[in-house]
C-alpha cells in the first residue's frame, strides 16, 4: 500500500511540473510584437517608452495610465508616430534627472531647460517648446521691461529661478512663497504688483480663478547688453526646453526630434500650445541665442531651431 501511495504521488508530481511551469511564464509580461523600426529605437522594453514625470499641470498629470497636458499630448503624438506605447512612472524634479541620467526610464518630460550642464549628462531633443518669461498681474496694470519693475513688489516660488533675477532689480521687494497660490493671492490682495511663474500656469489659474481677476503679460526680454551688466537678468529671457533621455538613447532622440521639428511644421504644435492656454508665437518662435548655445556643443554648427515663423 505504501509503495502504490508513493508511485501515485511521483506521478502527481509529473503531471503538475508543467501546469506549475505554464503558471510561472503566465505572470511574466510577454514581449511586444513591435516592427523592426521601432524596435531599433533601443528603448528599455521594446515598444514601450517609460517615462518618468512629476505632477505639474498644465503640464504635465497623470490620470490613470496616461500622461495629460501640453508636455503630455505631445509625447503622446510621438509616440503613436514611432508605434511606442507609454508607461508613466510619477516622481520629482530631481528623481525625473535621475532616472534619465542612470538609464532607469527612456525619457522625461515637463519643461526640463536645456543647459549646456546637464547635456553633458544626458540628451535633450529639439525643443518642443520655448517657454516665454511671463507676468502675472492684477486686472490691467501693464508692465513691459526690467525698468518697468523698479521698486516694485515682486513675487515668485521659492527655489524658482526668478528668485535671483528679482532680487537683481533695482528697489524691488521680492516675496517668495511655498506655492503659486501664495503668489496668486497675494495678487488678488493687492500686496504684490508681479508675479512670475510658469506661463501655463498663469493662464490656467486665470480659467480656474476668474474671481483673481488677474492677467498675463508676455515680458519683453532684457537684451543682451543688459544681461552682460546684470547676469541675473539671464532669468527674464526665455528658455528652451527638451525632452530629456539617457546618454545612450541616441536613435530614440533622433527619432523624438524628427517628430518635433515635423509637429512644427504640420501645425500640431501650434494647435496643442494654444489647446493648453499658450501663444504660438512666443511658445514657437525661437531667440537667436538658442542655436547659438547649442550649436558646436550637442547640436551641429549649423543647427537651426525648429520654428513656426517663415523664413
Amino acid at each position: 500500500m505504501t509503495r502504490v501511495r508513493s508511485l501515485l504521488t511521483t506521478l502527481s508530481v509529473v503531471l503538475l511540473l508543467p501546469a506549475l511551469a505554464a503558471c510561472g511564464s503566465s505572470g511574466e509580461a510577454e514581449p511586444k510584437d513591435v516592427s523592426a523600426d521601432t524596435a531599433a529605437l533601443g528603448t528599455i522594453e521594446p515598444g514601450l517608452l517609460k517615462v518618468a514625470v512629476q505632477p505639474y499641470a498644465p503640464y504635465t498629470s497623470v490620470e490613470g495610465d496616461k500622461i495629460v497636458g501640453l508636455d503630455g499630448d505631445i509625447l503622446n503624438y510621438v509616440a503613436e508616430e514611432l508605434g511606442l506605447e507609454v508607461q508613466p512612472e510619477v516622481t520629482d524634479f530631481a528623481g525625473m534627472l535621475a532616472g534619465v541620467q542612470s538609464g532607469r526610464v527612456d525619457i522625461t518630460i515637463g519643461g526640463v531647460a536645456w543647459s549646456e550642464e546637464r547635456q553633458k549628462e544626458g540628451l535633450f531633443t529639439d525643443p518642443p517648446y520655448y517657454s516665454p518669461p511671463v507676468m502675472a498681474v492684477k486686472g490691467d496694470q501693464t508692465y513691459q521691461t526690467v525698468e518697468d519693475l523698479a521698486g516694485l513688489e515682486l513675487g515668485t516660488v521659492e527655489g524658482y529661478v526668478w528668485v535671483e533675477s528679482i532680487q537683481a532689480v533695482p528697489g524691488a521687494t521680492l516675496h517668495a512663497y511655498p506655492d503659486a497660490n501664495g503668489v496668486f493671492d497675494d495678487l488678488a490682495a493687492g500686496r504684490l504688483d508681479v508675479g512670475f511663474l510658469d506661463p501655463l500656469l498663469v493662464t490656467a489659474a486665470q480659467a480656474e480663478r476668474p474671481e483673481l481677476e488677474i492677467s498675463t503679460l508676455y515680458m519683453t526680454p532684457p537684451t543682451a547688453e543688459q544681461v552682460e551688466a546684470e547676469p541675473a537678468y539671464e532669468y527674464f529671457q526665455p528658455y528652451q526646453t527638451g525632452f530629456y533621455l539617457p546618454p545612450e538613447a541616441t536613435a530614440l532622440e533622433e527619432a523624438v526630434s524628427e517628430q518635433i521639428d515635423a509637429m512644427y511644421e504640420n501645425g500640431e504644435m501650434a494647435k496643442l500650445v494654444e489647446k493648453w492656454g499658450g501663444d504660438p508665437e512666443q511658445f514657437l518662435t525661437p531667440t537667436d541665442a538658442f542655436a547659438t548655445a547649442r550649436a558646436g556643443v550637442d547640436r551641429p554648427d549649423d543647427w537651426t531651431p525648429p520654428t513656426i515663423a517663415e523664413g
